[in-house]
């Protein structure tokens, strides 16, 4: 299977944070990875290891020949993507529609989500305790207004009365009864969900020479696929000295402050026991960390042809011409000129091009996990990832060419 294939597919299997964390930790263990429990006694043994937190997902690889000047070498990214979560009270009816109640998660371009199929997805969670994973498949849409009936030029959806989907209509349908059908459990068994949105069309190549994939969730997954391609291969062959580590973190689109966010203690809570299962100290802890790098992985905006004006005229990253190096003065990005030479030495070595961007003056840009992980740990961090169009639609579009080269340059970042 080509690397494009496997990634829609990963796509496809991922609606939500949680199914693409359980998506790369089935995976890893099926490479051999032994699964963390949190409550039981870590381990560093040499070899592989996954754990899973909520929407977020963390491996380690241990080498054999571990020693007095290892580091860690680590790739962020994160598993969630702008949308619709579903309300706690998820049922109404109006003018006899049954409806889904919902609200806006991220900041996702509202008008992308109508006219849409949606699947609803995420965690359920039943009396019990027990933990369920659910993908409804195509049952909600967001339906336009006609245009008949709406003469104004701008389209401003009030974000409150205009974005709540349709379920179905005249029947006594619910979404409490879809999720728990979807989940093989009673609807009255059912304790709480943490469920959102999808586009559920699956992705595409088009354009000439299939040069370019349409797909919802690109934003971040394109980093989660590329990290984890990069880690299956490089715990194969790993000859290095220094501790492996993917973290695919979850709530980046909301800024990220929770357990499994970048802004909490997760990447911590596995370095940290990590090391301590090595026998090392707090000193030892700080000198690996003094040590180690971080490669934070997230879309990048490639110049759109459209606008032009929005980006800095002597910084036109564009999509089918490699990765991008994320820089900002005021630290809304991570790089530094050392972080910046790292991981541009990798795409060397990978033979990958590469390519830079930096804002224009008058239009701010957004920011990423980069610079948390970076406050919270002092770790050398470049921001990068691949050039991506309509970043934040429920259909975002990037390039074949560069979502492959992001895969090869992680792993020359991991071996190197």
């Amino acid at each position: 299977m080509s690397v494009i294939d496997d990634f829609l597919n990963f796509l496809h299997a991922s609606p939500s944070s949680y199914h693409a964390a359980a998506e790369v930790a089935a995976r890893l263990e099926a490479a051999g990875f032994e699964r963390q429990d949190e409550k039981k006694a870590w381990s560093a043994a040499p070899g592989g290891h996954v754990m899973v937190r909520g929407g977020a997902v963390l491996a380690w690889f241990v080498p054999e020949n571990l020693g007095a000047d290892s580091g860690f070498k680590i790739i962020g990214s994160h598993t969630d993507s702008p949308g619709l979560s579903v309300k706690p009270n998820p049922d109404f009816r109006t003018a006899g529609w049954n409806q889904i109640a919902v609200e806006i998660y991220g900041g996702p371009l509202l008008h992308t989500w109508f006219d849409r199929e949606l699947t609803i997805a995420g965690q359920l969670v039943t009396k019990d305790g027990t933990q369920h994973l659910v993908n409804t498949g195509p049952v909600a849409r967001v339906p336009n207004l006609a245009i008949h009936l709406s003469r104004e030029s701008t389209f401003e959806p009030a974000r409150q009365a205009h974005l709540q989907p349709v379920l179905s209509v005249n029947d006594e349908n619910s979404l409490w009864s879809t999720i728990a059908e979807d989940a093989g459990v009673d609807a009255s068994d059912i304790a709480a969900f943490n469920l959102i949105t999808a586009d559920s069309q699956k992705g595409a190549v088009f354009g000439g020479s299939e040069q370019f994939i349409a797909a919802g969730r690109m934003d971040n997954l394109s980093s989660v696929h590329a990290s984890l391609v990069a880690f299956e291969a490089a715990a194969k062959e790993y000859t290095g000295s220094d501790v492996l580590v993917m973290a695919a973190f979850d709530h980046e689109e909301v800024g990220s402050g929770s357990r499994y966010g970048a802004a909490g203690p997760i990447l911590e809570d596995v370095l940290t026991r990590t090391a301590a299962a090595l026998g090392l100290d707090a000193e030892g802890l700080r000198r690996m960390y003094a040590l180690s790098s971080c490669v934070s992985a997230d879309a990048a905006h490639s110049v759109h042809p459209n606008y032009v004006g929005k980006h800095d005229p002597g910084h036109h990253p564009i999509i089918g011409q490699g990765p991008v190096t994320k820089v900002n003065g005021n630290q809304r990005y991570a790089s530094d000129a050392a972080s910046i030479a790292l991981w541009e030495s990798a795409c060397q070595r990978a033979g990958v091009p590469y390519q830079r961007f930096v804002g224009n003056n008058d239009v701010p840009c957004g920011t990423t996990i980069g610079p948390l992980t970076a406050t919270r740990l002092g770790i050398d961090t470049v921001d990068v990832g691949v050039p991506m169009l309509s970043m934040h639609s429920a259909r975002e579009m990037v390039g074949a060419n560069d979502q492959v080269w992001l895969g090869q340059a992680l792993k020359a970042y991991l071996v190197g």
